[in-house]
């Protein structure tokens, strides 16, 4: 079987909305994949404001964010359909939408992104709110891109995706653990805002900075690293407990960043702990923060003696993993098969998570 689908995902980090248009293919029970075409479209002002201002809403105005960020996502895939001429071959989309609320400790989590807006918008078949039926199930709705890592990309024994949260995924010994680890590049971003950029390009100002060992001793004792997998972290994490912490610090920015860089470093390696028991395994570097040559340096610095290679792929494989296995997760809801691990999350059983909209009768 053959699917063409596109997967959307927005990260914690708000540099954009990430689009990949993927064939999948699955022949006796294996799948593999191609990225036939991918975008990253950059988030205006307005917009990073409001999907960084979703929380303090009222719930009314919240909905009606909700109902407007699902038309400007469908906006989005008609403009990237009509672009890259993918009329009449996209057989469905898959949204992760954009986290704002997520406590599964009370049983709920929140992605905006209306489905049944993108479905109007499109006219095509959407699946969407990918998460709530792990949390509704006990548990933390995060990770769930495992499932695809399992399906797509077995060769590797660890996936390390640092975006706007840092999480981890081992797959050692026929079992699938994964869990956030820290947030990662929505503190670094929020401290190079600070010199009016964007974010620290291959962590240069990070690598100029000093070490505040005082800092990333503060940084290292959060409660949140002590906690048992499975477990996950809220945007607030980073925007609230961890800025907070490194803003009471009172330090220069460059000094800022090569801590919180090495903190960062530090819990990759801490996260793996002791389960690097045969040696010659091979770590996955996806995401944003695999472009951060200075946080990558200091990741395989650490992670030497535990004799795991770390491998940055593909820019294409890079930049768009979250958004392919997003496509995947909508296929195997399609095809109403496990799309989300309860090994990895916690919950009481394996689930089928996501909405399901017809956008044509």
């Amino acid at each position: 079987m053959i699917y063409r689908a596109i997967g959307i995902m927005s990260g914690s980090s708000l540099d954009g909305l990430d689009i990949a248009f993927t064939e999948l293919t699955e022949t006796g029970g294996k799948w593999s994949y191609q990225i036939l075409v991918a975008d990253c479209l950059a988030y205006e002002t307005k917009w990073k404001e409001k999907l960084a201002n979703a929380t303090s809403l009222s719930a009314a105005d919240y909905l009606l964010l909700h109902t407007a960020y699902g038309h400007y996502i469908g906006q989005a895939i008609n403009k990237f359909i009509d672009n890259n001429n993918l009329h009449h071959r996209v057989n469905l989309v898959a949204s992760h939408g954009h986290t704002t609320f997520h406590l599964p400790g009370q049983k709920m989590t929140a992605q905006i992104g209306d489905g049944a807006a993108i479905a109007a918008v499109t006219c095509l078949p959407v699946v969407s709110d990918l998460r709530s039926m792990d949390v509704a199930l006990g548990g933390q709705g995060a990770p769930i891109v495992p499932i695809g890592e399992k399906l797509l990309l077995a060769e590797y024994e660890y996936f390390l995706n640092i975006g706007g949260i840092a999480n981890i995924s081992i797959n050692a010994e026929g079992k699938h653990v994964a869990f956030d680890i820290c947030a990662a590049n929505r503190v670094l971003n929020m401290l190079a805002a600070k010199k009016g950029l964007l974010y620290d390009d291959a962590g240069k100002i990070a690598a100029s900075g000093k070490l505040n060992e005082q800092l990333l001793e503060q940084l290292n004792q959060l409660d949140y690293y002590r906690q048992p997998a499975p477990k996950s972290l809220a945007n607030s994490f980073g925007t609230d407990t961890v800025y907070q912490l490194i803003e009471d610090a009172s330090t220069t920015v460059e000094d800022a960043l090569r801590t919180y860089t090495e903190h960062i470093a530090i819990q990759v390696k801490a996260a793996i702990g002791d389960e690097a028991g045969r040696r010659d395994k091979k770590l996955l570097l996806t995401g944003g923060g695999a472009f951060n040559t200075f946080l990558k340096d200091r990741i395989s610095h650490l992670l030497k003696e535990k004799s795991i290679a770390v491998v940055v792929p593909d820019e294409q494989l890079v930049k768009y993993k979250e958004a392919l296995i997003m496509a995947l997760i909508g296929v195997l809801r399609w095809r109403e098969e496990i799309n989300v691990l309860a090994s990895v999350t916690g919950a009481s059983q394996n689930s089928i998570g996501g909405a399901l909209w017809m956008g044509k009768a």
